[in-house]
């Protein structure tokens, strides 16, 4: 298979026409029918069905041709918005609409264009809070967004993982990358919790993990982004941890291995999540742009903005648990 052309990532490319707007050609007018002959209706809406088909086939053999010869695009960073928009989000949004029924509120809080870093919550066990966040952003915000997820090195490690990973558009989560892709404008989500927030028993769940050392509040000031708070209520209850077999975990080289009441009794059929109703609100954003450059080295200042972002996370975790009717609906 052909390589990908690698774009440079802050390339000045040209405006694409927006999805869903087409160019508008002057048709003349049809000819006057002759008396006393009656007009045929055409069979207008099985045509358009017909050709809607032929589009969709057309469109699957030209993408298909192009990934076999490599005529897409990649940025530095590996992601690649033609298989992402066209394969990966086709295949997370049955999870995401069907199966959790994600309910998205404040979707307005997240800028229409320019850099935002993204803060919010992490469990389940596996990452699909983070999958879920990304569909909400890209298919709620009017300007359909993508989101650049920061992820551990274990992600990066994992082959197939790996691969897929970079494609939609998640790179390591260190402050230059995130940086980087803040001043270029991107939305970047962050997890501050990590592995300390996916793999808490389930009777901590809801009950935010130590934010770190507030590495992301200082890489959105020096980027000069807001910080936008992002609660997610559903995911802790789709791998229910009861247990961690410790000893496992390090002869497997991983964070922890969950026991759960189907895993890993039931085998592979143990590893399907629980279908719990899902609700992502992303809270108002936390402008940073008028902080003075060496703010970003005050220890104290992001120590304060990393405590207002995690209370704000926490307390609409607590409002929205009161909210809920119940687990699965």
């Amino acid at each position: 298979m052909a390589d990908a052309k690698v774009i440079p990532f802050d390339e000045e490319r040209p405006r694409r026409r927006v999805a869903g707007t087409r160019r508008v050609r002057a048709v003349p007018a049809p000819a006057e029918e002759p008396a006393g002959e009656p007009a045929v209706a055409e069979p207008a809406a099985a045509e358009s069905g017909g050709a809607a088909w032929d589009r969709r086939i057309a469109g699957g053999l030209a993408f298909l041709r192009r990934r076999v010869t490599g005529d897409y695009e990649v940025d530095a960073f590996g992601y690649d918005k033609e298989l992402t928009d066209q394969v990966l989000m086709s295949l997370m949004r049955p999870l995401f609409d069907k199966y959790f029924r994600v309910e998205v509120k404040g979707i307005e809080n997240i800028p229409a264009e320019g850099g935002a870093l993204i803060v919010a919550n992490h469990s389940g066990t596996l990452p699909l809070d983070g999958l879920m966040m990304q569909v909400a952003v890209h298919d709620h915000h009017p300007a359909q967004r993508h989101l650049r997820l920061l992820a551990a090195d274990l992600v990066f490690m994992l082959p197939v993982v790996n691969e897929l990973a970079r494609k939609a558009g998640h790179t390591l989560a260190c402050s230059e990358d995130a940086q980087r892709l803040l001043e270029a404008g991107e939305l970047v989500g962050v997890m501050p919790e990590g592995f300390k927030g996916i793999g808490k028993p389930f009777g901590d769940r809801y009950k935010l993990q130590r934010f770190g050392r507030g590495g992301f509040v200082s890489t959105a000031l020096r980027a000069g982004t807001p910080i936008v708070p992002c609660s997610i209520v559903g995911a802790e209850e789709i791998y229910p941890m009861v247990g961690n077999a410790k000893t496992v975990a390090r002869l497997l080289g991983i964070p922890y291995f969950p026991i759960t009441p189907t895993f890993p009794w039931l085998g592979p059929l143990g590893a399907v999540p629980l279908p719990t109703k899902w609700t992502i609100q992303f809270g108002e954003p936390i402008a940073t742009d008028g902080y003075p450059p060496e703010a970003a080295e005050d220890p104290m200042l992001m120590f304060n903005l990393t405590d207002e972002v995690r209370e704000r996370i926490q307390h609409t975790l607590y409002k929205l648990l009161v909210q809920r009717r119940s687990v699965f609906f």
